[in-house]
């Protein structure tokens, strides 16, 4: 009987191990995945400015002297941008060229700059001042020792609806003197006129000056029309700079800011390397290097751009606009003439 009951606890013990062997295994329950904020959309970053196409003119004479060391960095492909340069003889082959969109840069008297401002109602402005005074009275004899001398004479000039002929024709009226005034075509035909003795009192710009002594050693320089313009106005003569057509500015501003870089960069290499600008004066046919050379220190070469040049512009233009309202275009130009 004994035997009997412990058989029957074990059969129950195996029973019962075996329906806990049989029960289902709890399924895994997958973690719930981490909750991240929301990131912030990625901004594209803006295009690294790879340079532009830019159409310039400048002037024979201290413009086109102060961009010849960027003409050849422009050659040997050493600038972000790409320029294309014009030279001409005077303000009138650039203005047109200017206006129509076949050049988005140039170097004009500044009283021209503002003309072309009122012109076209705002659409070219002015970017810089490049030039000082470069003006000079040269006589073939002895008998001008000061403006006053300039009465009752015949003046050979250049530079007809320039700052040339405003600063001449100011510094006349206003000294008193009664003198003739005879208008060659642009520069070189001044200087030819003067060196051929057709003329004994002439008034250039360097560095025609330089060239009408070197070939004619009768000349001298008789009156410095800068030193005489401070003595009459207190001012500082502005006779050039770089006007701008609006709508290229707004649309290449970083090509703009480019130029002024580059053009800056020129400007001071040609101050203080005389000699070696003149080589690239002469190889894009602005004025012989020998000429040149000599010439760079008369010309006044400068870049004066945002705050340090409206100023003394504005006062120059003043000055002008009193004279003669038609030299700046019949108004004075509004401020957002000064780019």
């Amino acid at each position: 009987m004994k035997k009997l009951l412990s058989l029957i606890l074990a059969l129950i013990m195996i029973m019962s191990m075996a329906a806990c062997s049989n029960e289902p295994e709890k399924p895994d329950v997958p973690e719930e995945p981490a909750v991240s904020e929301p990131s912030e959309p990625a901004v594209p970053e803006e295009p690294e400015f790879s340079g532009a196409e830019v159409k310039v003119g400048m002037l024979k004479g201290p413009t086109g002297m102060g961009a010849a060391w960027l003409m050849e960095q422009n050659e040997l492909d050493l600038t972000l941008n790409s320029y294309e340069f014009t030279v001409a003889g005077a303000p009138d082959e650039l203005t047109g060229q200017l206006i129509q969109g076949g050049l988005d840069i140039a170097a004009l008297p500044t009283n021209a700059i503002s003309s072309l401002y009122n012109k076209t109602e705002g659409k070219i402005v002015c970017l810089g001042v490049n030039t000082l005074g470069v003006l000079y009275i040269l006589e073939n004899g002895e008998s001008i020792s000061s403006i006053k001398d300039l009465d009752g004479k015949t003046i050979l000039a250049s530079g007809k609806g320039s700052t040339a002929e405003s600063v001449l024709v100011h510094l006349i009226a206003e000294n008193g003197i009664g003198a003739e005034i005879h208008f060659a075509s642009e520069h070189a035909e001044a200087a030819t006129l003067a060196i051929t003795g057709e003329y004994d009192i002439v008034m250039l710009p360097e560095p025609f000056v330089t060239n009408v002594m070197s070939k004619s050693e009768n000349f001298r320089v008789a009156l410095n029309l800068s030193e005489e313009w401070d003595k009459l106005t207190g001012e500082v003569l502005t006779m050039g700079g770089i006007a701008v057509r609006k709508e290229f500015l707004e649309q290449n501003p970083e090509a703009v800011a480019e130029f002024v870089k580059d053009y800056g960069m020129s400007i001071e290499f040609t101050n203080e390397n005389p000699s070696e600008a003149g080589v690239f004066i002469e190889k894009y046919e602005i004025a012989a290097a020998a000429v040149a050379e000599k010439a760079i220190p008369r010309c006044n070469i400068v870049w004066l751009y945002g705050e340090e040049y409206k100023t003394v512009l504005e006062n120059f233009l003043s000055v002008l606009h009193a004279e003669n309202p038609a030299s700046v275009g019949g108004a004075m130009p509004g401020e957002d003439f000064y780019g």
